[in-house]
Formats: C-alpha cells, structure tokens, sequence
C-alpha cells in the first residue's frame, strides 16, 4: 500500500503556492521526531493559523547516539558474519528504473539509501548500466542534470536524495525544473532509526507546493508501483517532478521470489476522431494554412510537427530560439512566408497566444474575415503553483496535448489528400520555401551587421563569443545547453536551431546555479548519442554549485563550457547602480555587492581544481577561434574543456 498525494490543482485543496510552502516548512518541522504521518493532513489556512501551528512544533530534538555518529562518519565495519544469498528489495527497485528506461541516477551519497546505491552499482549484468550512478557533489546539482537531461531528451532520470537535509538542499533545483515543465522523478530515502534531524514522517512536504505528485510507500510492492506511477505523472502534461519516498528498511527488505509489477501504459490524451478530422479537412480546405508551433514535450513531437506541416505545406512559426521541442528555424516552411500571403485557417501547437498574434508584423492574416483558428495545448503551466495561462480573446482552444494529437490528424490528411490538392501543396510549399530563405539571409544579414559593434574591443564582445563559434560547429551534432539572456542571446539571430536539442533554455524561474549542472545532465544524453554540449556559462551562476566540473570530468562528458566572465552579477549591478544615481549618490559605490572582484576569480584554475583541461582568461578576441577549436576538439574526444573568456556586460 502506498499513502501519496494528489496532482496539486484546485480540487487537492491545499493552500496556495506561497501559503503552502510557508506550512510545509512549519510541518516538517513538526515531524521531525516520531508521530503519526503528516501525510495530506489538513493545514492551516491564514498564516497567523501557521504561526499557532508552528508554535508547538518547537521539540527536543535527542542528539545523536555514538552508534548513529559513528555510522554517519563511517566508523563502523561490516558484520563478521555475512549471508551467503540475497534477494534485497532494492535490487528489485533496480529493475523497475531499467524497466522505464532510465539511464542515470544523479547523486550525493547519503545514508538513507545504501541499499539502494549498491543495488544500482552492483545489480544487473552489466552492473551500474540503466541506471548508472552519477555522483553530484551537492543535490541541487544533481536536480539541475535531471532537469537539464529531461530536456535533452524529453523523458525522466533520476535524483537520488537523502532525506530532509539533501531534500532542503534540493529544493531550488526542483523549484526550477517544476517552473520549467521537466519530467523529473526525485527518490528520497528515509531512514527513521538513524540520525533524527534527517528524517521526518513527512518529507515530501518540504517541497509539495513545487512537485506535481508524491508517495510514500509503506510495502516493498507498494514502492515498485510508486516508482511507475512517479514516471507515468511526470510524462503527463503538464509535465513536472515528482516524488517517492523510500525507507530504507523496504530498500533492505528480503524479496526471494518476487516479480516487479507489470509496467503500465503512458496515456496522453489528444483529439478526438472528429476533431482530428475537422482538422486535417481546414488544413487541406485552406488556400493558406498556418501552424504556430510553442514548445512540445519531446523530440517525437517535433518530428511529427514537420511531417504536419510538410504534408499540408503550411508555414509555420518556431519558438527553438527559447528552448527544446519546437519547429527547427530554418526548415523551409518556418518563417513568414510568400510575400503577399494571408492565412486563412490558423493552428496552434502548444502555442497560448500565438494563435492570434501571430508573431508580430511579418505575419499577415485576411484582413476582410477573421481566418479560422484553433489552438491545441496541455502542456501548459496550470493548477497548483503553475501560472493559469489565459487563452486570447476568440481562441478556439482544445485542452488536449498537441503532441499526442498530431498523429491522428496525420492520419486524416493522409485519408482526405487528392492528387490536385497535392500539385497545389506542392507549388505553395515552393513559394514558401523561397520567400522564408530570403527573409533568413535578410534577417541574418542584417544581425551579423549589428553585432559588429565592438568586434575588436576587450573585454570581449558577447556577440564575437557566439559568431565565432558558429562556423566551427554548424556541421557537427550540438546541443546549446545553458541559459542565453545574461549573455545577449546571439544564438537567436546567428545560429540554425534545427534539432529539437538545439537549445534548452533556460532554469525556468530564472533563479542562478542552474547552468552548470543542467549542461552536465545535457551532457549525459550527448555522451551515447554521438554529440556534444555548448555551456555559454554566466560566472555567477558557476560559483552556486562549482562541483559539477568534477562531475563532468569524472565521468568523462562531452561538455565545452566557455565562460561569460563579466565578473559581475551585472544585472543586480545595473539596477543598484541606478538607484544610486537616481537617489543622487553618485555610481562610484555601486559595484559593492554585485562584482566579482579584488580577487578576479580565475575559472581556468577552477576548472583545473576540478581535474578539467582548460585555458583562459582570454581578453583578446583574436585568440577566441585557436581556443575554441581546441576545445571542440578535446569535447569530441570524450573529454570535458572549460574556456574563461573575459567578456562585456552583456
């Protein structure tokens, strides 16, 4: 049996966002010693009803026994006598994450789940493969891979946690990938006859305003369904982590002859067969269709958004210059289309708003009739802690996941094509093709022109860090794996964004520390899949979590990190320096508390701290295209390579 909780929409009847977290903290103080589960209890309502139910929360913590301290420090040896066969649990839970497929577990080591650590290192032939082990040096790190894996590949791996105080460490991570739709699956081991400040009875409170579902398993079989369950949700749109709690005693529990439970099927829902074929008849009745296609949950998704719009040669909008999943930005029909044109009939792909804005002044609808529009989305951040995204005025929006509908409406163009519709497809599909690659040389023309600005200058120009590379790598498998606003965002104008991994994005609720980690977990999905990863790495954000380097180099990942070393929070720079205009102090005191200076953090020795090659800092730009090939070269080798590159503010 299990004790878990709902997906956190209106109807869990939980607390808001803000008020839930605040009660969380207050909860899994209180359960920090025995007691009955805090599992879905009732919470306050108002936080002064918090406070009360704080107050009583305050207990005598007992310290830590000899025993339990000697554990933690690693003090204590193996039994003398050992069992000659076992059939652990855990082994069990093994085979569950290589049955869904999950390729990594990313994290810190802690005491509350050995046994599931050695399983994972030890279990299967071969050991330590689906799943491997990847040591993180801090969870929040170890989040940050899964999150940024998930959206190189569309699906979960896994963070492994320890109890309350790897989950408190965690909690920003998850905060992120949960703001950034990523299907991660978080297990936490909880170990309640050790050390009683990491444990409680309730540990996914901490952070149940900011997952969309957990468990807490009291039975061995109880924990096989949670793990498959946690997957299932995660994948559902909209996707977020989720979570299962596993003691550690079920992780240790003796399991001779029992079978893991058969895997159950991912269901998404999409269209109808009625929709799909109102559909595929207005794609193929329109003199001038338009697909606008957001963000879709995974690479299969993309591939068939190409086939869609090929087969009813419908030009199309992308969003892959903001992140993973959308239509690849120079295929043919992506861009504003023959000049002249008007569109009469309008779909949206997981593209709120869209639908009727149409991407600004380059796109034309008839201007005598509204054209027909429908838009198709799941995926969309809703219920709790989600931001409602409230559809335009007029939109005709279906609440199912475009992805899971595209392959039904395939099918019904495919039924409804003729011959001449085809011919008439085809000559369109031409014009659009044409007109689209003109507006690109244009529009690129035009970028390359104006960011010349400062070409020659040192600090380095952001926009020379991004052109430089780009001709070295346009004919290689890349992935952009880091955050690009804080570093001027060039890729958007200069770069081919043509694979669903092309760019991923950035941390979702724009906090600091992601890049790093979620380039490594990029750089797991590239490692057997034949490319590599580019981190354009803010260096405020290197300094929250610094240990992925080592991560990156212990296990040998594919990753060119080239930093963005302006040697400021420059953002927070700007707006203290504003205020000190504004307020008539003068600007002269303003980099207090906003810059890397007086030291300058050397991030090429950072790097080699961490047992990665490296060179830097470079101010010259001359010396950007000798550097960056060797490192393309190093990373296609197998090997990690950190470049400082001192740069402009942005």
């Amino acid at each position: 049996m299990t004790k878990s909780t709902d997906d956190h929409g209106p109807e869990s009847g939980r607390r808001d966002f803000l008020m839930s977290a605040a009660a969380g903290a207050a909860t899994g103080a209180a359960a920090l010693v025995g007691g009955a589960s805090a599992v879905g209890a009732q919470q306050p309502e108002t936080m002064a009803q918090v406070a009360e139910a704080a107050e009583p929360a305050v207990v005598d913590v007992p310290a830590p026994t000899e025993a339990q301290l000697a554990r933690e420090e690693g003090n204590v040896r193996p039994p003398a006598v050992t069992r000659g066969a076992m059939a652990p649990g855990s082994d069990l839970m093994v085979d569950v994450l290589r049955e869904l497929g999950i390729e990594y577990v990313a994290s810190n080591p802690g005491s509350s789940f050995e046994g599931l650590q050695e399983s994972i290192i030890n279990h299967g032939n071969p050991p330590n493969h689906m799943p491997e082990f990847i040591t993180a040096l801090h969870e929040m790190s170890a989040v940050d891979m899964a999150h940024g894996y998930a959206k190189a590949t569309g699906k979960p791996m896994v963070a492994l946690i320890h109890g309350v105080i790897g989950l408190t460490n965690a909690t920003m991570g998850i905060y992120q990938a949960y703001y950034d739709r990523a299907p991660v699956v978080l297990l936490v081991g909880r170990d309640n006859t050790f050390i009683q400040t990491h444990t409680a009875d309730d540990i996914a409170g901490l952070v149940r305003s900011f997952t969309k579902w957990d468990s807490h398993p009291t039975t061995l079989q109880g924990s096989f369904e949670a793990i498959h369950e946690a997957y299932n949700r995660a994948m559902t749109p909209p996707c977020a982590p989720t979570l299962v709690v596993l003691d550690t005693e079920l992780q240790k529990e003796e399991a001779p002859g029992m079978q893991i439970p058969p895997l159950p099927a991912l269901e998404v829902a999409g269209v109808g067969a009625e929709q799909a074929r109102e559909i595929a008849r207005g794609l193929l009745a329109a003199d001038n269709p338009r697909i606008n296609v957001g963000r879709l949950r995974t690479p299969e998704g993309v591939a068939r958004a190409v086939e869609l719009a090929e087969l009813v040669g419908a030009c199309t909008s992308s969003r892959a210059a903001n992140g993973p999943n959308s239509f690849p930005n120079r295929h043919p029909l992506c861009g504003p289309g023959a000049v002249g044109e008007e569109y009469d009939y309008v779909l949206g792909l997981e593209a709120p708003g869209e639908q009727t804005a149409l991407l600004g002044p380059h796109i034309r609808t008839v201007t005598d009739r509204d054209p027909t529009r429908i838009g198709l989305g799941g995926n969309r951040m809703m219920g709790r802690g989600f931001v409602p995204i409230t559809p335009p005025p007029g939109e005709n929006n279906v609440d199912v996941d475009a992805e899971a509908s595209l392959a039904a409406i395939i099918e019904e163009v495919r039924r409804t094509l003729t011959a001449g519709t085809s011919r008439e497809i085809e000559q369109r599909s031409a014009s659009h093709a044409e007109a689209n690659r003109a507006a690109t040389v244009a529009r690129v023309t035009a970028a390359a022109q104006a960011k010349r600005a400062g070409w020659n200058g040192s600090p380095i120009a952001t926009a020379r860090v991004y052109a430089e590379l780009w001709p070295l790598i346009e004919d290689e498998d890349w992935c952009l794996s880091s955050g690009s606003r804080f570093s001027g965002a060039h890729h958007a104008d200069l770069w081919a964004l043509d694979k669903p991994y092309s760019f991923l994005g950035s941390s979702g609720a724009g906090g600091i520390g992601y890049g790093l980690g979620a380039s490594v977990g990029a750089a797991l999905a590239a490692k057997e899949r034949g490319r590599f990863v580019i981190n354009i790495q803010n260096d405020g954000d290197i300094n929250y979590c610094p240990g992925a380097l080592w991560t990156a180099t212990h296990h040998r990942l594919p990753m060119l990190t080239i930093m963005h070393n302006n040697r400021a929070w420059h953002q927070e720079l700007m707006f203290v320096a504003y205020m000190t205009g504004v307020r008539g102090r003068g600007t002269d005191r303003g980099h207090i508390g906003t810059t890397l200076r007086d030291p300058y953090i050397s991030y090429a020795k950072m790097a080699e701290a961490y047992g990665m090659a490296s060179e830097g800092p470079i101010e010259d730009p001359a010396e950007l295209v000798a550097a960056y090939r060797r490192g393309i070269e190093t990373v296609k080798g197998g090997e990690p390579y950190l470049i400082d590159v001192i740069t402009q503010p942005r």
